[in-house]
């Protein structure tokens, strides 16, 4: 099943389209500008990102049924934006390939999730759509860093409809 056909994963590769047009604005940056202070909950690029990127560990493992649950966060910050930008897109194919074989029975299916509360278990969809909104939401941050850095914000809205598609959207629906 495609993307066309499959709108969870159009939500995945739309989300690995927004990361890689993201990295792409940001390895324009200096190391300095990278981590330099700057407006958002993280107060810096490369904390910002860091963060997108173990929570999607963090998910993806849920997902996947792969048992490591908080360990994922019990790794060093990236602090290098090339490495962190390779990483964040082999999470996001993983996803992708998670939500490329989805079929209905499996959207019901629970999965436990490890919090400081305990273990809970949530459906898969309530788990890839909280994982899609908690990349928006860190993007738009980013985006406000960016802006703060000097950097004109890439568009990151035009992915799924024909007209006016981002050209570098195509490749994604393939």
């Amino acid at each position: 099943m495609d993307a066309g056909e499959n709108p969870w994963l159009a939500m995945a590769l739309n989300n690995a389209w927004a990361n890689r047009t993201l990295y792409d604005a940001v390895k324009g940056l200096s190391q300095d500008a990278f981590i330099a202070d700057r407006p958002g909950f993280f107060r810096s690029l490369w904390k910002t990102l860091n963060h997108v990127y173990e929570v999607d560990l963090y998910y993806i493992d849920a997902l996947e049924a792969g048992g490591r649950g908080l360990a994922v966060y019990d790794r060093d910050e990236v602090r290098d934006a090339a490495t962190l930008s390779v990483l964040q897109a082999e999470a996001d194919m993983r996803f992708a390939a998670f939500c490329r074989a989805m079929t209905p029975e499996r959207l019901s299916e629970t999965r436990v999730t490890e919090r400081d509360v305990g273990r809970i278990e949530e459906t898969v969809a309530a788990l890839i759509l909280h994982l899609v909104q908690h990349q928006v939401h860190h993007r738009g941050q980013a985006h406000v860093q960016l802006q703060d850095a000097g950097v004109a914000p890439p568009q990151l809205d035009e992915f799924y409809l024909e007209y006016d598609r981002a050209e570098t959207a195509g490749g994604y629906w393939r």
